[in-house]
């Protein structure tokens, strides 16, 4: 098996500006437990983080990062019941609420207002290794996620990309 403490991924698209962009982010679980590492030693809830900057691929000019001026939602919470986290019947033990994604939550016109900002979280908090420290970060990024690190295992985020001034 192999573990990715911190998945990176670089890619280029073209858009147009100003922009919604609309993110779907997991963070790692076996199931619907929101364990990883199940029935071994290991066993545990795991912990999110997410962290983006987007630069004009032109010039390398930062154009956005992640922060908490973006919007985001929980649509699945596992386990809802901390203490199942060492269960070693887990699959019957822990509790979860999923949620369906919002129909057109993708599109420019979803009211996204009485979604809650992302919290900021700080390195320590995540402990984000492995390909965190291979990229570069713009100082102005920052680690985000929901307030709950560890229970909330799929966020979807939207936020806007500002044309240049």
């Amino acid at each position: 098996q192999t573990e990715r403490s911190f998945n990176t991924e670089s890619f280029t698209f073209d858009i147009v500006l100003p922009a919604q962009l609309s993110i779907v982010i997991k963070d790692y679980v076996e199931n619907d437990t929101g364990l990883e590492y199940i029935g071994s030693s290991r066993q545990q809830m795991g912990d999110g983080g997410f962290m983006a900057q987007f630069t004009d691929a032109n010039g390398n000019e930062l154009i956005a990062v992640s922060d908490d001026n973006w919007r985001c939602i929980t649509i699945h919470r596992a386990p809802t019941n901390k203490s199942c986290e060492r269960s070693s019947n887990p699959g019957a033990d822990c509790q979860s609420s999923i949620s369906p994604e919002p129909v057109g939550w993708k599109t420019a016109e979803f009211d996204d207002s009485d979604w809650p900002s992302a919290v900021v979280h700080s390195a320590q908090a995540v402990r984000p290794h492995g390909g965190y420290s291979d990229v570069s970060w713009h100082s102005e990024a920052r680690l985000i996620w929901t307030d709950d690190l560890e229970t909330d295992n799929t966020v979807l985020c939207r936020f806007t990309v500002s044309a240049p001034e």
